[in-house]
């Protein structure tokens, strides 16, 4: 499977595949400022927990690069880290990038010293995404029957990692197997990443697709049509709750009742181990326009409100396992840390 070109570091600027766009358009867009990455991350032309993380590592670089050097360098540099951080608060790839590189800048004796250190650390972080991908599709690829035809719900492949994905990554291993019958893509309301962006990146790698509307999820799982729910993550709580795209939970639930096997696929980078439980998670709420408008058309009459949480928690209880790089887990407390 060759990566999708999520974010690339190009003449001094961040390169970002804007997915806003898709699948009508493949437009880039070049971020060469922290204001401009802000933008992109909190508008989600970059989405997805560990392409954020990524996008925010380089974002550092480009924080190097555009502060003046002086003796408050550090200083006014970490606050456009800051910057970076306040964008998305439940994912937490964005903040151990953001730790990662800050510990960097802080012990670089220059600028120009720092540019260079935090570009390599940037690069190492892509490159490091790229192999736990593709540990993860091996491992969760092994836990699928031959024939099988799975569920996932948003948008957990390349275009939400380096370029090649979570769970994704494991429909596209087992597809190189030969194992994989076909997939189900659920549309994900409200912003549509199933509808827009898996079903572009499963139709491209040559995989057969299908949409569905999320409340169909239930009724599909109990018809038995499904061997597996495969789905990413954005954060991962150390007893294994786990936060992903809103909707999740429930299709949990479906799987449960369904007697399907519901799987997490998330990098060890996901995992938090300052999170005890998802009762801890700070859940994102966002704007009243996803739900209010589409396209042009106006969905709600004024001055309705509404309720927008980005993402809900799975309780671990109705988690088969958890995919990490290192294996197939019950929860992070597990691993060696």
């Amino acid at each position: 499977m060759k990566p999708v070109p999520t974010l690339q570091w190009r003449d001094n600027a961040l390169r970002l595949l804007d997915q806003r766009a898709l699948p009508a358009e493949e437009i880039y867009i070049d971020c060469r400022s922290t204001a401009e990455l802000a933008v992109a991350i909190k508008t989600l032309a970059v989405r997805g927990a560990p392409a954020i993380g990524i996008a925010a590592a380089y974002g550092a670089v480009i924080a190097a690069m555009e502060t003046p050097q002086s003796k408050d360098f550090s200083e006014n540099c970490c606050d456009l880290l800051d910057t970076l951080a306040s964008t998305r608060p439940t994912a937490v790839n964005l903040f151990h990038c953001l730790d990662i590189q800050r510990k960097i800048l802080l012990s670089s004796p220059s600028r120009d010293v720092a540019v260079h250190r935090l570009l390599n650390s940037a690069h190492r972080l892509f490159e490091e995404d790229l192999e736990a991908s593709r540990a993860m599709g091996r491992f969760g690829a092994d836990l699928l029957p031959k024939g099988c035809t799975v569920l996932t719900h948003c948008n957990a492949g390349g275009l939400a990692t380096a370029g090649l994905g979570t769970a994704l990554s494991v429909m596209y291993e087992a597809h190189s197997r030969g194992i994989l019958s076909g997939v189900y893509a659920d549309e994900t309301r409200p912003l549509l990443q199933g509808a827009r962006l898996t079903s572009w990146e499963l139709q491209k790698a040559g995989i057969p697709v299908k949409v569905l509307p999320d409340s169909a999820a239930a009724s599909l799982l109990l018809s038995g049509a499904v061997d597996a729910v495969i789905t990413g993550a954005d954060r991962v709580a150390m007893n294994g709750d786990s936060a992903n795209k809103i909707g999740t939970y429930p299709l949990a639930l479906a799987a449960f009742e369904a007697g399907v096997p519901f799987y997490i696929v998330a990098p060890v980078s996901t995992f938090d181990p300052l999170t005890p439980d998802g009762t801890t998670i700070d859940i994102e709420e966002r704007g009243r326009e996803e739900l209010s408008i589409m396209g042009n058309r106006q969905l709600l009459p004024p001055g309705v409100m509404v309720y927008n949480p980005a993402f809900d928690v799975t309780p671990v209880r109705f988690i088969t396992s958890i995919i990490c790089e290192r294996g197939v887990i019950s929860s992070p407390s597990e691993i060696e840390w």
